[in-house]
């Protein structure tokens, strides 16, 4: 991103705030089972948002009533440049994002005890690592078991009404990201055969973003137990008659996400019951894009899918009654329990460690407590420069038909009896990532990912 961008998006966060001290923290290194071998460094969202400066062991804050941004942070020491390199000075770092003034990092606890003792307004936002509890506490004495009520709901709401509308610098950058994600799924359909392992597939998958330089946006699922909806074991062998099912995206190197699923068969063609089904998922899939406009909705689109859905599994004798009601009331939910979408960006599920309530839901909207809809993490009217996926699924989960058999629920819309010989079909879903434009939605990414059954058939047929 330009430096201008990171100026931009500072300055409209405090005229949307108005006052007060911003404090923001940024993620350190953490270590796998000793200090010195850790994970993977991943820069926190909202801090690569304001000031990109993707680092470990910096803190900001933007000082609203004294019109300061502050970048704290410590030098390299030589023993740090013997093991990692060197690095731009803590000054070079925040004057390539506009930011002139900098201070180390132990005086942060100082600058904050000021604005304190002050009675300045101290925002922070909800922590989602142990580190950041901790630092809070010392910063702030804020115990961590309270911090996440204590967090700063009007910093929340002004970096959601930034970070919810993407510009296109953020779309060429995600564009980006879902072409090489749409990269990775090609290469499943290419190599996808009976006798090999879930393992082989992931691993060729994942080859191909580290060979464009690039990282995971999430872990990739790839299996042929699809009804379990996040399965990352890799540990089953495919054989003719699966279902293989790819979740799947990339991360490039500004951290914007790209969000695919892709279900084919493990051997040359899908058995006719298999394809029934997944013509039934691509007539709720599409049922849902055609409600992707400006001020609809997102509920909307996932009861159009959800209604689709009912009226397939009715024409196969597995559900009874009006299917329209069957999605309105959530019985649908035996055989799609999860959300239609989510927004997308630089998390790949934008935004959710500060509340699903504030990204996805409209100012007085109530997030559902229902199994299904509770999972339905965007539901608000839809506005241009949001970008979000849509990924309905059918799913046959033993474990949730016994359940819900036992308990006598939904009995006027599932019939039970037919399903037990459904109980080992598994499960198929397929993924896209859209923008929504002035006028409608756009599909993002330059490179087409197999939809139909005739689209899955040709892209297995191209040699691996």
């Amino acid at each position: 991103m330009k430096k201008d961008t990171y100026i931009r998006r500072r300055a409209q966060l405090k005229k949307d705030m108005g006052s007060g001290l911003l404090l923001f923290l940024g993620n350190d290194e953490a270590g796998m089972n000793y200090a010195d071998n850790t994970y993977r460094f991943r820069q926190d969202s909202t801090f690569l948002y304001f000031f990109g400066l993707d680092y470990a062991g910096l803190a900001a804050v933007i000082d609203i009533d004294a019109d300061k941004e502050i970048v704290f942070g410590n030098e390299l020491t030589i023993d740090d440049i013997v093991w990692t390199g060197t690095q731009p000075t803590l000054s070079e770092k925040a004057s390539a994002v506009g930011i002139s003034l900098t201070m180390a990092l132990r005086e942060l606890k100082g600058y904050v005890d000021q604005a304190l003792r002050k009675g300045q307004p101290v925002h922070f936002l909800p922590p989602y690592r142990g580190d950041h509890r901790v630092w809070l506490w010392e910063l702030l004495g804020v115990a961590p078991k309270a911090q996440t009520d204590r967090a700063s709901v009007a910093l929340i709401k002004a970096i959601v009404a930034q970070r919810n509308h993407k510009d296109e610098e953020e779309l060429q950058a995600i564009e980006a990201s879902v072409d090489l994600s749409t990269e990775m799924h090609l290469t499943a359909y290419r190599m996808v055969r009976p006798g090999m392992h879930e393992s082989q597939v992931a691993a060729a998958v994942e080859e191909v973003a580290c060979r464009h330089g690039h990282v995971l946006a999430f872990p990739t699922i790839a299996t042929v137990q699809g009804q379990v909806l996040h399965n990352h074991g890799f540990i089953h062998r495919l054989n003719e008659g699966d279902i293989f099912l790819l979740d799947a995206g990339a991360e490039t190197s500004e951290h914007y996400a790209g969000d695919l699923s892709s279900s084919m068969p493990v051997g040359e063609r899908f058995t006719d019951r298999q394809a029934e089904i997944y013509n039934i998922h691509l007539e709720s899939f599409y049922a849902a894009v055609d409600k992707l406009k400006p001020g609809v909705p997102f509920r909307e689109a996932h009861i159009a899918a959800a209604t689709k859905i009912a009226e397939g599994m009715k024409r196969l004798g597995l559900m009874k009654g009006d299917p329209a009601e069957a999605a309105e009331t959530g019985a649908y939910a035996m055989f799609f329990p999860c959300g239609l979408g989510h927004m997308m960006g630089l998390d790949v599920h934008d935004m959710e460690n500060l509340g699903e309530q504030y990204v996805g839901y409209a100012e007085g909207m109530t997030k559902s407590r229902q199994f299904g809809f509770k999972s339905l993490r965007l539901a608000r009217p839809l506005e241009p420069g949001f970008v979000f996926t849509v990924e309905p699924g059918i799913y046959f989960i033993p474990e949730l038909m016994d359940k819900w058999r036992a308990e006598h629920l939904f009995e006027d819309f599932i019939c039970y009896d037919q399903l037990d010989a459904w109980r080992d079909f598994t499960g198929l879903r397929n993924e896209l990532n859209y923008v929504i434009t002035p006028t409608g939605a756009r599909l993002l990414g330059t490179i087409k990912k197999p939809m139909t059954i005739e689209e899955v058939y040709e892209a297995k047929e191209k040699p691996f």
